[in-house]
Formats: C-alpha cells, structure tokens, sequence
C-alpha cells in the first residue's frame, strides 16, 4: 500500500504512522527523517538543506523534493510506503504524482486524521518538556505529581515556544492555508479516508486501520 497521511498539527500523525506502518508492513517515511538521514550522511542534498536549516530557513522545496525522489526509489519502497509530512501543498502533491509515475506506481489512499482546532490547542497547549531529560508531560492528560516537576527525573518542566496557544493557532492557520487544500486535490480522485482523531489512541489506530483495508480492497491491482 502506498499512502501519504494528512492532518493537523497536534492529530497524532507522528503516532499512528509508526502504528500503521508497522501494522502494513511498509517504511514511514517523514520528511524530518529523510533530512536527518541527509544531513548525518553528508549528501549533496543533506549539506544542501543543512545550510538553511543552520540559518534558521525553510529548507526549498526543490531540495525536500529531491530527497523524497531519493527515498521513493529505495528498494524497500518499492512495493509500499507511508508519507508523513509530505506533501504539504498541492504544488507538492502535483510533483508526487510525477515522481510516481516515473517509478510505474500510483498512490493509492491519503488518510485524513481529523480533528478539531480546539483540541488541537487543547493538546499542544497543555504539553510541558523537562529541561533535564526531554520527558514530555501534558497537564491534562498526563500530569506530573508535582507542579513544574519533571517525576522522571525531578528536572524543571516547561512549555516550548511552540507549543504556546498563540503558536499553536497560528500553525493551525498556516495548515488550513496551505496543507488542508490537500483533501480536495485528493478527494476529486475519491482517494481520501477521513478518520475521527478523538479518544484514546488504541482506538484511533483501529479507525485507520479499518479504513486503509476498506480503501485497499477497492484498489484494483496494478497492470
């Protein structure tokens, strides 16, 4: 199965594409992780993005587009993949089709983890990281027993820069803008499957999983 997972900061992307690839037996491929693996490596690419990412830029797209070509053509992408955090526009979403038909494939679902923007800021908002150690805490639904408190390691909790409600917002608006024009590129080729994000995880990754084999049994097989 080939497909690319879409939804707002804060859905839970990050969490149910490992479940899901795991779950379908294809690599999770996420534009952070192609950057890294670049960087680490010492690529032309990597040391091409590196030189953005060190001054704080956006890396171009021509850059982030090259390297997902790169990835896309490893062996074990071959006969599947997940993308997360790619596309991220429609201009994007345009060149993957390109680059699918180069590799004699086509994509065959984008999963839609919808949620909410409230939640959303109720989500990221809540979330408090310990100077110390990294733990991640969230008020609500995982609070420390001290206030401020890391209980892992008695660290200093606080809340990132990103994570503040007026940051969160407006990465919300940036996502509506720019990544939710997405679903209707996609849908007009009835190849969205929209998810309820809400609830426990357990429960949503059952949602996803239920409808990638809804969508997979009306992919006909490839000639």
């Amino acid at each position: 199965m080939r497909l690319v997972l879409v939804g707002p900061p804060g859905a839970g992307k990050g969490t149910q594409a490992a479940f899901i690839a795991d779950r379908f037996g294809v690599p999770k491929i996420s534009t952070g992780d192609i950057f890294r693996a670049n960087v680490s490596q010492g690529t032309p690419l990597g040391q091409e993005a590196k030189k953005y990412m060190d001054a704080g830029d956006l890396v171009p797209d021509e850059v982030t587009i090259a390297m997902v070509r790169d990835r896309l053509a490893q062996d074990d992408a071959a006969e599947g993949f997940l993308l997360d955090g790619f596309p991220r526009n429609v201009h994007q979403a345009a060149v993957l089709d390109d680059i699918l038909t180069e590799l004699g494939a086509r994509l065959d679902v984008v999963l839609e983890l919808a949620v909410d923007d409230e939640e959303v800021v109720r989500r990221l908002s809540g979330r408090r990281t310990c100077r110390s150690c990294g733990h991640v805490w969230h008020l609500e639904f995982d609070p420390p027993s001290a206030e401020g408190v890391c209980d892992a390691c008695g660290g200093e909790l606080f809340q990132r820069d990103d994570d503040r409600a007026e940051t969160v917002r407006h990465r919300l608006h940036v996502y509506a803008e720019q990544t939710a024009p997405l679903v209707g590129y996609y849908g007009e080729r009835g190849l969205v499957e929209e998810v309820d994000a809400l609830g426990p995880v357990a429960e949503v990754t059952e949602r996803a999983v239920a409808a990638l084999e809804r969508a997979a049994g009306r992919v006909a097989p490839e000639a």
